[in-house]
C-alpha cells in the first residue's frame, strides 16, 4: 500500500471508529478513547480497503486464515474472499451444542495459518486463539491486526508469535480527517 493510500484510509479508519470518552477496555483498563471496531468493519468500502491492506501484511506460505468471533470474522471474510483462501472461526469459548467446536471450518494438521485481529491493546484474545490454533495441529504463521493500540503485549511479537499491525495508534492520531 503505497503512502498516500495508507495515510488516507488511517484518515477513514480515524473518522469512522475512534471515539472520545471514558471507556472501558475488554482488558479491564480504562481509556480516554476507543476504536470501535464494528464501525470501520460493517462499512464495506472501508471493509474492502482495510483487507488489502491486511493482505500485503499475511506471512509468507500461509495455507489459511483465522480470525476470532465476533469482531474479526467480517476481516476474515474480507481478506479471505480477496485472496482465495480459507479460513476457520476461532471461538472464544466451544459451543454447548451441536459439534462442540472451539474451531469452525476446516483447519488440517500442520497447515500455516494466519491469525486476523481486529484492535489489539494487550494481544491477551490473539494470543488465546493462536493457542488454540497450535493445540489444533495447525503452525501459526503471525497475528495480523488492524491496529495495535500500542499497549501490554503488542509490539513485534506476541508471546511467540510475531505480530504485524496495519496502523498502529499514533497513526490514527497523525491522521488528517478527510
Amino acid at each position: 500500500m503505497e503512502p498516500p493510500e495508507r495515510r488516507d484510509l488511517a484518515a477513514r479508519i480515524r473518522e469512522a471508529s475512534l471515539l472520545e470518552g471514558d471507556f472501558v477496555l475488554s482488558s479491564g483498563r480504562r481509556s480516554s478513547f476507543y476504536v470501535d471496531k464494528y464501525l470501520f468493519s460493517t462499512d464495506p468500502a472501508l471493509l474492502r480497503d482495510i483487507a488489502a491492506g491486511l493482505e500485503g501484511l499475511l506471512p509468507a506460505g500461509v495455507e489459511r486464515l483465522a480470525g476470532v468471533e465476533l469482531g474479526a470474522v467480517p476481516l476474515v471474510v474480507a481478506v479471505a474472499l480477496r485472496t482465495g483462501m480459507p479460513y476457520v472461526i476461532v471461538r472464544k469459548e466451544a459451543k454447548g451444542h451441536g459439534t462442540v467446536r472451539g474451531i469452525e471450518g476446516r483447519l488440517g494438521e500442520g497447515e500455516r495459518v494466519a491469525l486476523i485481529e481486529d484492535v489489539t491493546t494487550t494481544g491477551t484474545q490473539a494470543v488465546r486463539a493462536a493457542r488454540r490454533l497450535a493445540e489444533a495441529g495447525a503452525e501459526v504463521a503471525g497475528v495480523v491486526a488492524v491496529l495495535d493500540r500500542r499497549e501490554g503485549e503488542a509490539g513485534e511479537d506476541l508471546q511467540g508469535f510475531p505480530f504485524r499491525a496495519l496502523f498502529r495508534i499514533e497513526d490514527l492520531r497523525a491522521a488528517k480527517a478527510r
